[in-house]
């Protein structure tokens, strides 16, 4: 054979090698992520149902040390979580040994200790199940059934960056007067045969007390996250001016996510693939109110964006407010396990498994059925924005490897 020829012989192999190595290969690397990503899914499925149980077999841990420890930079709660029975059965059960009001904010809270140490925040129920809210997206009270189906959500969509939530009824007269701060106490009053009270906070007023039900109030309770996780709080680059006539700049600039990936903490690492998730997780409860999120002070943008305060969600079912997918339609980018987890939700399977995981729950029913079927409705949405992305820029470019290391500059 004339050296040409080899030459030409070499070289044809040569391509056929690259082109294995970068089309097979990957492709199977690709394909067992895929597989794990379906392993993880079923998981899920199997560990939906959460029997609040008070047992805790073999530790001699406190419910409370055992979520405190389950707390990393990645997630709140791991994803095999045998003992979430018991520590939600905590949460809903233990005596209430301190009231106070809630942490700064916007909304009616209250700040109780249970028995052992442990913070939670508690939030009154505003209204009936069924009400609509009207008005802008992010209009009303809080609703304290949103927090416990956020939380819930945030479980099956695999993100596990909401701390835990759980409902509970409360006995205003004697489990919170007995040992409430003069500062709450001194906000509770008689409205007719109810007992109400109306904190402090910022939209607290005396003349919109949140009531009970003669004395017994229905509510939800976040775990408070451990204090060795200090928090740091970030204005959301897509947050709104909540100004009317004054937009913010997402809201007109196409190019605007350019600019923010050339910001810090997006501009490398996993904040940005982060706000996505997070755009996709308030869509679907029609969250429109995050302008600002959290994360763990001092970590250069490498922990979660943790999904706090998700009381201003499923206020009208009739409601789709795309702008809150703003930054996937502006940035086209997912994360691939994201995307595979929407896919394995869809024909119905997000609603099911989302009746299933709140079955449990003290205050079940938590959501009405039209806020139920929203869901399904809202993911077919987020399903064919992607389709928009990948047909306009590749699949290649618009799904993203969680494991890649990421720079956007």
């Amino acid at each position: 054979m004339k050296l040409k020829q080899r030459v030409v012989l070499l070289a044809i192999l040569l391509v056929i090698f690259i082109f294995t190595k970068v089309f097979l290969i990957d492709n199977l690397d690709t394909s067992a992520a895929n597989r794990e990503d379906q392993r993880a899914f079923q998981r899920m499925l199997a560990g939906l149902r959460v029997a609040l149980d008070p047992r805790l077999e073999h530790t001699l841990q406190s419910p409370w040390e055992i979520a405190a420890q389950w707390v990393v930079p990645r997630e709140v709660y791991p994803e095999d979580t045998p003992e979430l029975g018991a520590i939600m059965h905590a949460m809903t059960t233990k005596k209430i040994i301190k009231a106070d009001v809630g942490y700064k904010g916007t909304q009616l809270k209250a700040l109780l200790i249970l028995e052992g140490g442990q913070k939670v925040v508690f939030k009154p129920k505003r209204y009936a199940r069924d009400y609509i809210v009207e008005g802008e997206p992010y209009a009303g009270y809080d609703r304290h059934n949103a927090e416990v189906a956020a939380f819930h959500l945030d479980r099956i969509l695999g993100f596990r960056r909401a701390p835990l939530v759980v409902g509970r009824f409360v006995n205003l007269r004697t489990e919170i007067k007995p040992v409430a701060t003069e500062q709450l106490l001194g906000t509770f009053m008689t409205v007719g045969n109810n007992t109400c009270f109306y904190g402090k906070c910022y939209y607290c007023r005396e003349t919109e007390p949140a009531c009970a039900d003669g004395d017994i109030m229905e509510g939800s309770v976040t775990l408070w996250l451990p204090d060795v996780w200090p928090l740091q709080k970030h204005r959301h680059p897509w947050g709104r001016t909540y100004r009317e006539g004054k937009l913010a700049r997402w809201e007109y600039d196409e190019s605007y996510c350019d600019a923010v990936k050339k910001t810090s903490p997006y501009d490398s690492g996993p904040r940005l693939l982060d706000i996505i998730d997070t755009a996709i997780f308030d869509y679907l409860i029609g969250n429109a109110d995050r302008h600002h999120y959290e994360s763990f002070q001092d970590d250069e943008g490498a922990s979660m964006l943790i999904l706090l305060d998700n009381a201003k969600s499923f206020g009208n079912p009739a409601l789709d407010e795309r702008s809150i997918l703003a930054p996937l339609y502006q940035c086209c980018i997912i994360r691939v396990s994201t995307w595979n987890r929407l896919n394995y939700l869809k024909n119905g399977v997000l609603k099911s498994a989302l009746k299933t995981a709140m079955l449990h729950d003290p205050i079940s029913p938590v959501l009405s059925t039209p806020h139920l079927d929203a869901l399904d409705q809202r993911l077919l949405s987020i399903l064919a924005t992607v389709k928009q992305c990948t047909d306009q820029f590749g699949p290649d470019v618009v799904l993203v490897e969680d494991r890649m290391t990421l720079s956007h500059l």
